[in-house]
C-alpha cells in the first residue's frame, strides 16, 4: 500500500511540474504545502504517533477494551481541541507564518510571498485534517491494521492530481488549484479511516481529557519528541528557508529532488518502523529483551537491504530518473541538471535518513523520548552549521549535502546510545550479510554504469524511449543485485522475523 501511494506521489508530482516546473508560483506551492505538511511529519506522523502507540499499546496489553475506548476519546477530544486553535490562530497570521518560513520571498519577491501566504490559508487546515488521520492511522497500527493507513496518502495524491488537470484552468493563478485539492484530500483520507476504527469498536467519541493520566503520558512524551522524532524534517525545512533567498528554482529543485529519495525512505524505512514499533512496545511491556534486541537487528537489516541499493541507483541514475519523471511541459533542461545535484546529495545521506526512522523506534517503544531529543538537538545544530559552511560555495546542493552529513551524525548517535543501554546487540550473521550487500551492490554499479546513456542522450528522447530506457537499467540493475546477493548466501529464511 505505501508502494502505490509513492508511486502515485510521483505521478502526481510528475503532472505538477508539466503544469507548474521550478517556477515561482511552483515555489509558492511547495512553501504553503510544506509548512502545515512539516507540522503535520512533525506532530501527528512524528511525536504524536510515536508518544501515543506505546501508551495504546499498553493499555491493549494490560487492560480491558473500555479503557482503551475512554483514551481514545479522550485522546481525539483534546488533540482536536488543540489543532482547531492552532489553525484558527495560523489562518489569520498567515503572512507571519510565511514570512517565517520563506524569508527571501518577504524580502526579495513581494508578488511571490503574497501569493504564498493566500496559499497557507488554504492549505494549513490540512494539518487539523491530517492530525486526525494519523490518529486514526495510530490506533489502527496499533491493532496491526496496517494496510488502511498505509492507502490513505493515495487520496492525497488522487486529489492533487485532479486538481491540477481539472481544476487549475478554473483559477487565476492556476496554482490555487493545487491550494484547494490539499484541502479537499484532508477530508477524503480523515472520512476513509473512521469506518476501519468503527469495526474494532473503537471510533471516538471526542471528550475533553486534560486531566486523564493517559493523556498526561501521552502528553509528556510527546513534547520532548516533538523535536527528536522529526530532526530530518526540521532539517528539510531549514534548507527551504536558505533556499527562500537563492535563485528562483531552488526551492522547486530541492523539492523534486526530495520526492525522489521520499520514495525508498516511504515505502521501505518508514514502512519497517511503523511495523516494529507496536512489535517493540509489546516486547518492551512484556519485558522479553532478547526479543527487543532481535527486532531491531531485523529492521536494520531490512533497511540496509534495501537502502543502499536505492542509495546507489539514485546517484548513479540522477539525471536519467529527473529526465524520465519531470522533463516535460515547464521543466526546463537546466531546471533538471540542477535538481540532479541536490538528488546526488540527498542520495549519500538515504541510508541514514532510514536508519533514524527503524533506530528512533528502539527509544519511543520504550517511553525514552530524552535521548532522541538531545541527540537530535546536537544532529540540527551540526545540520545548521554544515548549511552555513555549504551553501556559499555549492548554493542548494550545499544544502541537501548538509542535510545528508547531520542525518549520518543522527543515526550514528541513535545507533551509540542503544548499544551503551544494553537494549540493542549484534545477532549472528551481520558479517555474511554486510558482505554479501557489499558484493551485490559492487555489480549492480558496474551494470548500470555500463548500461547508462549520457545525460544529452536522454534529452534527446521521446517519452517512450525514456521510459523503455529506463525500465531496461531498473531491471537489469535489480537482478543483477538479487542474482549476486542470492548466489552469495542471501535465502528467504533470512529476511523472516519471528
Amino acid at each position: 500500500m505505501t508502494m502505490l501511494s509513492r508511486v502515485l506521489g510521483l505521478a502526481r508530482d510528475v503532472i505538477v511540474a508539466g503544469y507548474f516546473g521550478a517556477s515561482g508560483s511552483a515555489d509558492a506551492f511547495f512553501v504553503a504545502f510544506k509548512i502545515p505538511n512539516f507540522l503535520r511529519r512533525l506532530f501527528a506522523e512524528g511525536a504524536f504517533a510515536q508518544a501515543f502507540v506505546p501508551v495504546l499499546s499498553e493499555y491493549r496489553t494490560q487492560r480491558d477494551l473500555a479503557a482503551v475506548q475512554q483514551l481514545v476519546n479522550y485522546v481525539a477530544g483534546t488533540l482536536g481541541s488543540v489543532l482547531i486553535a492552532l489553525t484558527v490562530l495560523a489562518v489569520i497570521g498567515a503572512p507571519m507564518l510565511t514570512a517565517l518560513f520563506a524569508p527571501g520571498f518577504y524580502l526579495q519577491d513581494q508578488a511571490k510571498f503574497d501569493l504564498a501566504a493566500q496559499m497557507l490559508q488554504i492549505t494549513f487546515p490540512y494539518l487539523l485534517l491530517i492530525s486526525l488521520t494519523a490518529f486514526a492511522g495510530a490506533v489502527l497500527n496499533s491493532y496491526e491494521r496496517f494496510a488502511v493507513p498505509a492507502f490513505t496518502p493515495v487520496l492525497l495524491n488522487i486529489s492533487l492530481i485532479g486538481s491540477a488537470v481539472f481544476l487549475s484552468p478554473l483559477f487565476d493563478p492556476p496554482v490555487l488549484a493545487l491550494a484547494w485539492g490539499v484541502m479537499i484530500a484532508g477530508v477524503l483520507q480523515l472520512v476513509f479511516q473512521l469506518p476501519f476504527m468503527a469495526r474494532l469498536k473503537l471510533l471516538p467519541k471526542p471528550r475533553w481529557g486534560w486531566q486523564d493520566e493517559g493523556v498526561r503520558r501521552i502528553l509528556k512524551l510527546m513534547l520532548p519528541a516533538l523535536f527528536g522524532v522529526s530532526v530530518a524534517q526540521i532539517n528539510l525545512l531549514l534548507d527551504t528557508v536558505l533556499a527562500s533567498f537563492l535563485q528562483t528554482g531552488s526551492v522547486s529543485w530541492l523539492y523534486y529532488s526530495d520526492r525522489l529519495v521520499e520514495l525508498p525512505l516511504g515505502v521501505f524505512g518508514i514502512a519497517i518502523a511503523t511495523v516494529v514499533l507496536p512489535s517493540l512496545s509489546r516486547k518492551h511491556a512484556s519485558r522479553s529483551a532478547e526479543h527487543f534486541s532481535s527486532t531491531l537487528n531485523w529492521g536494520m537489516q531490512m533497511v540496509l537491504l534495501i537502502g543502499l541499493p536505492a542509495a546507489v541507483a539514485l546517484f548513479v541514475l540522477a539525471e536519467p530518473m529527473l529526465i524520465t519523471l519531470f522533463h516535460y511541459g515547464a521543466l526546463t533542461d537546466r531546471d533538471v541538471m540542477m535538481a540532479a545535484m541536490s538528488l546526488r546529495a540527498y542520495a549519500c545521506g538515504l541510508l541514514a535518513f532510514m536508519l533514524i526512522k527503524v533506530l528512533a523506534t528502539g527509544y519511543f517503544s520504550r517511553q525514552d523520548t530524552k535521548t532522541p531529543v538531545k541527540i537530535g538537538i546536537q544532529a540540527a545544530i551540526a545540520n545548521m552549521v554544515f548549511n552555513l559552511i555549504l551553501i556559499g560555495p555549492l548554493a542548494h546542493v550545499g544544502l541537501a549535502a548538509a542535510t545528508a552529513m547531520s542525518a549520518f551524525l543522527n543515526a550514528g548517535l541513535l545507533l551509540y546510545g542503544l548499544r551503551r543501554a544494553g537494549v540493542l546487540n549484534w545477532s549472528p550473521g551481520w558479517g555474511a550479510h554486510l558482505l554479501r550487500m557489499l558484493l551485490a551492490n559492487l555489480a549492480m554499479l558496474a551494470v548500470l554504469l555500463l548500461l547508462a546513456e549520457e545525460t544529452t542522450l536522454w534529452l534527446e528522447m521521446s517519452l517512450w524511449q525514456r521510459v523503455l530506457q529506463m525500465a531496461i537499467l531498473v531491471v537489469a540493475g535489480a537482478v543483477t543485485y538479487l542474482l549476486v546477493i542470492i548466489a552469495a548466501g542471501l535465502r528467504p529464511g533470512h529476511l523472516r522475523h519471528s
